[in-house]
């Protein structure tokens, strides 16, 4: 029979440096770590309690990053990085935020654990819906180093010996979810702004993307901004019309109240980023 000596050591072995887990993972690992296990692990402070069923180690130091993998990994949830945190990480954010509470945007069908914000109150986590008809597609990968605190790249997802899978979005479909988001909580220039640091997305990617994006508001956003910017891979990506049967959709959309219509993507803009249609000559008569 294992003595309380023996469940120490394979816990600090066994459950990761930083990483909350649950009741149910530990079992999982060990059937050493039964409810009259866990209770005594936690009444000797072997494990710190963040909420019923949750724990982590005492005395490591959690970060956001080590939480979202968690999140991924132990608890089997439906959120990734996205948005505006993962152009960041991606080295695409046109300006840090001056607040010293970090905010973290998390895209997903799950909701939040209630024990999540409580459990870093410098950073601040924010769920988004986020565009289900990409499904899977459009995700990078990273792996979490609890021990060195770090992000590496890697072609596919995959645990590693004192490492964890961290699935976040590639900037393609980061910037679409940021489109998401205009003008509610991202204005029409901060969405602009981050375009204008885009220079090397990937237009097969963006194709990808756009094509299974059903969202009429995010495929106008996206084709009115970008043809602004005129990048190389701008011209690369084909029209609306050509994506399929839905293209920009029909009617108009108000996006920028008090804001003039862009006839050609037919959506509201602000005044002062609004353009003229070109002009043209008519030659008819001549």
């Amino acid at each position: 029979m294992p003595t309380n000596a023996d469940r120490r050591a394979l816990l600090q072995t066994m459950v990761p440096e930083g990483l909350p887990v649950t009741k149910q993972w530990l079992k999982k690992q060990s059937p050493q770590f039964d409810r009259h296990a866990v209770d005594n692990l936690l009444k000797s402070n072997q494990l710190k309690s963040l909420a019923p069923g949750v724990y982590v180690r005492p005395g490591t130091h959690m970060t956001w990053q080590g939480a979202v993998a968690a999140l991924q990994t132990i608890f089997g949830t439906d959120l990734s990085v996205g948005g505006l945190t993962a152009l960041e990480l991606q080295g695409f954010a046109h300006y840090l935020p001056l607040s010293r509470q970090r905010t973290v945007h998390l895209y997903g069908k799950d909701a939040l654990p209630s024990w999540l914000n409580h459990a870093l109150p410098a950073v601040h986590f924010v769920r988004h819906n986020g565009l289900s008809s990409l499904g899977g597609s459009g995700f990078v990968y990273r792996e979490y180093d609890p021990l060195e605190r770090t992000l590496t790249d890697v072609d596919v997802p995959g645990q590693r010996q004192g490492s964890w899978p961290f699935t976040l979005s590639s900037p393609e479909r980061a910037y679409l979810e940021v489109l998401m988001d205009v003008p509610e909580t991202v204005s029409f220039e901060h969405a602009n702004q981050l375009l204008q640091g885009m220079t090397t997305l990937s237009p097969r990617r963006m194709e990808q993307l756009l094509r299974k994006c059903t969202s009429v508001k995010v495929r106008r956003l996206f084709y009115w901004m970008a043809e602004r910017n005129d990048y190389t891979w701008f011209k690369k990506l084909p029209a609306p019309k050509a994506l399929d049967a839905l293209g920009l959709g029909s009617g108009n959309r108000v996006l920028a109240k008090d804001g003039r219509l862009d006839s050609k993507y037919r959506i509201t803009v602000p005044e002062e980023m609004w353009t003229p249609p070109a002009l043209t000559t008519d030659k008819s008569d001549s």
